[in-house]
């Protein structure tokens, strides 16, 4: 039985005070319509109407129905109205993370302009270079860096990071000049993690010869922007995006090194999970972040 289709004509019928009225209204046959008010009656096991050839009219439990089963009608009415809406303008919450230097350098002084865009969309940025599990950490967008696992989730490519080798003038006064990538092995290094230490910094000479350096340093550092500090105090030399870095070469704080050597770019996604009905706030995102970063 479908009890809000019998709820539905029984509100009919006695709003238009016959079954042939509802049937009109509801485009059936009134003896159609007597047999959802009946159905409904055995369902409830009591009588809500006292009906004659000539009229009808409301127990006192049919009355109470009545106003109960009309208040839940307008709720179901208001929030498949209120669905339907959201389904057209973004509106809700966004969670999203990214890796730090990107979050707070790209991601952050573009944010305004969405939000001034969607302004019943409010978004819950988490900035960290540790891997977050999207759907375990109940992300809706997650920036990644590098190559991915194969996995159900989307991926959009964006443009990819072009590297750069750089280190702080009075670094380079100290320890000398860096000709080749081999005087990187002796040269000290700062990295995010001492998992980042295990990997070669890929480069390629003017011929298309690569070389892999696995560098060391005194120090590995998990935050983009306290690395950046300690380039810029002589501490180590750093691989970064130039994105992040480019204020500092430009103004002389950090300098580039091997400037005769191509780095391969580190590929960047955004990534969110297979959905047949993507909402429209984090269509909306995707659609903001394609245009500026893909």
């Amino acid at each position: 039985m479908d009890v809000f289709r019998s709820m539905t004509v029984f509100v009919r019928s006695v709003e238009l005070g016959s079954f042939s009225a509802a049937g009109d209204a509801l485009n059936m046959s009134p003896q159609l319509v007597g047999k959802y008010v009946f159905a409904l009656e055995k369902h409830l096991g009591v009588k809500l109407l006292n009906r004659t050839t000539r009229s009808q009219s409301l127990t006192d439990i049919g009355l109470n129905y009545y106003e109960n089963a009309k208040r839940i009608l307008s709720d179901l009415h208001q929030t498949e109205s209120q669905v339907a809406d959201n389904r057209q303008v973004p509106k809700g919450n966004l969670r999203i993370s990214a890796p730090v230097l990107f979050g707070v350098h790209a991601l952050t002084p573009v944010l305004p302009e969405y939000l001034s865009q969607n302004p019943e969309v409010s978004i819950e940025l988490s900035l960290s270079n540790k891997y977050v599990d999207i759907v375990e950490d109940g992300f809706d967008i997650v920036f990644r860096t590098g190559d991915l696992a194969d996995s159900t989730l989307i991926a959009r490519p964006l443009k990819k990071r072009e590297m750069v080798l750089c280190a702080s003038p009075s670094l380079i006064e100290k320890i000398g000049e860096i000709k080749n990538p081999k005087d990187l092995i002796k040269a000290p290094c700062i990295a995010f993690t001492p998992q980042t230490l295990k990997k070669p910094w890929v480069f390629y000479d003017v011929d298309g010869n690569k070389e892999s350096i696995l560098v060391s340093g005194p120090l590995t550092i998990d935050n983009g922007d306290a690395l950046l500090l300690a380039a810029r105090s002589g501490l180590g030399i750093i691989l970064q995006a130039h994105k992040l870095v480019e204020d500092d070469l430009k103004n002389g704080s950090l300098i580039k090194l091997l400037p005769d050597h191509s780095i391969p770019e580190k590929p960047f996604y955004l990534v969110y999970q297979r959905d047949k009905h993507i909402t429209p706030k984090l269509k909306s995102f995707i659609d903001f972040v394609i245009l500026n970063f893909a």
